[in-house]
């Protein structure tokens, strides 16, 4: 009798442990299908679209882990003087070096048709090895530091470079490239949005927890790179594109060797597909992003400094970079969502049309100097960012031929990122003055306005030889 009772007994915790583990387990199942429902909408589970949405949310998780761990380090933990001059260095060591490994990044990265994928998941694992790095780094106090912090950056925008190579390739029937990149930036928001307080907690235990955790995130996204369909990995119809040329428009280099249709369409008086017939649009519309671009890595170095030495309307540092951070955030998610619903049916105008909503936006900060018009324009200055970057994935989807159109991609991410990289620097030289700073935003956005929006609002008229609509 007593055996039954304790037969009784286990059998009632079995049940209770499978109840447990039950209510445990299901928050977790429940939010993994409604993420992959999501991902895998409309078609794009069956093109592998959502497999790189995922690996690009993963990818932004891991970035944002590392950011915090970079931010507590070389930025809060010191007083304001040396922490300017921390980061003065980490430019130095960093951002220079990059500004002159970035336009070898898509020449490289051309030479990899074949092994897409495998690029991917090396700039995730070298990231994670990276990352362990830095831990010891941070907790020796090791210089070591910097050279790793450059090596995260250059795999991040080798992974970028990469990606915008790749979207194309995975586009689901009757799916915009716009659309599909506001899909994929949509979810590195969201998981950029949910990693950072786990990051934040992270923190607390130790200052190197954060990029264990980044670690551990960037060992998943190699494996999950690979879970690519094999397409990404196909250059059938490929041509290799350049951006600089004399006569200052896109055109793709000579191939070697030709194919008998090309031969055939040559013979007909057909001439090969090229960007120099389609037009300045796709330059100008460059020329207006980096101008987004460099205003983007100004207002991060500048305003990071300036608030913490002068707070915004009494409030406490952390609270007046917190406003400008979260408006920023907010903004970008908006010209995203925004992004996707015009489809970029007139994409030159909306260029055009985002430079002088920004550019009205700072000489207003710099005339009305507030906590009200910083925060005004950080939330313009990322809704601008992300709804022209659409606009202009838009006019390449357009305006670019297929056989040229993924190496444009990559060359226009690189040309981005060195306009960031510019945009830094200047925050960081520039004295802690409010309005001045205010007014230099203004004028790189002028700078870009002189260069492009002539060339943006006459390229509509003019028409494209290449008019499909994004």
């Amino acid at each position: 009798m007593a055996s039954a009772r304790s037969h009784k007994d286990s059998g009632s915790l079995r049940r209770a442990g499978r109840t447990i583990g039950h209510a445990l387990h299901t928050p977790f199942t429940v939010s993994a299908r409604r993420i992959r429902k999501a991902t895998h909408a409309h078609g794009a589970g069956e093109s592998g679209l959502g497999k790189l949405i995922e690996l690009h949310a993963v990818n932004g998780a891991g970035d944002v882990m590392i950011t915090i761990a970079l931010a507590s380090t070389v930025f809060f933990s010191v007083p304001t003087d040396e922490a300017r001059g921390r980061v003065a260095l980490y430019l130095a060591i960093t951002m220079a070096p990059f500004a002159l490994l970035a336009p070898v990044i898509g020449p490289l990265l051309d030479h990899l048709p074949h092994g897409r994928r495998a690029a991917m998941a090396c700039a995730m694992l070298a990231r994670a090895v990276l990352a362990l790095t830095m831990s010891g780094a941070i907790a020796t106090g090791s210089l070591e530091l910097y050279p790793a912090a450059l090596g995260v950056l250059v795999c991040s925008k080798a992974y970028g470079v990469v990606r915008s190579a790749v979207v194309p390739r995975l586009l689901p029937p009757r799916f915009s490239l716009v659309r599909a990149n506001s899909r994929i930036t949509l979810a590195g928001l969201l998981a950029t949005g949910v990693a950072a307080p786990i990051g934040a907690g992270l923190h607390t235990i130790g200052p190197t927890w954060p990029l264990y955790g980044a670690c551990v995130i960037f060992t998943g996204g190699a494996v999950l790179a690979f879970t690519l369909p094999h397409k990404v990995d196909s250059s059938k119809g490929e041509r290799k594109a350049q951006l600089v040329t004399p006569h200052g428009v896109l055109s793709p280099r000579p191939e070697p060797k030709r194919n008998d249709k090309a031969r055939g369409r040559e013979k007909n008086g057909e001439k090969r597909p090229g960007l120099r017939s389609v037009g300045p649009s796709v330059l100008n519309g460059l020329q207006a992003n980096t101008a987004h671009r460099a205003l983007s890595g100004f207002l991060i170095f500048f305003l990071a400094f300036l608030l913490r030495e002068h707070p915004l309307g009494g409030q406490s540092a952390a609270v007046s970079l917190g406003i400008a951070g979260a408006a920023a955030g907010a903004g970008n998610a908006l010209g995203t969502a925004v992004g996707a619903w015009l489809r970029a049916r007139a994409p030159e105008v909306i260029v055009a049309s985002m430079l002088a909503l920004a550019l009205g936006v700072a000489v207003l900060a710099a005339l009305f100097f507030s906590t009200a018009t910083i925060a005004a324009l950080s939330a313009t200055a990322g809704f601008t960012q992300a709804l022209s970057k659409l606009s202009l994935d838009a006019m390449i989807q357009r305006d670019v031929p297929e056989e040229v159109r993924t190496s444009a991609f990559a060359r226009s991410e690189t040309v981005l990122q060195m306009a960031w990289v510019v945009g830094g620097g200047i925050g960081i030289a520039l004295p802690l003055n409010g309005v001045l700073g205010m007014w230099v935003a203004a004028g790189l956005l002028t700078l870009g306005a002189a260069t492009s929006v002539r060339g943006l609002l006459s390229g509509p008229r003019r028409g494209s030889p290449h008019p499909r609509v994004a």
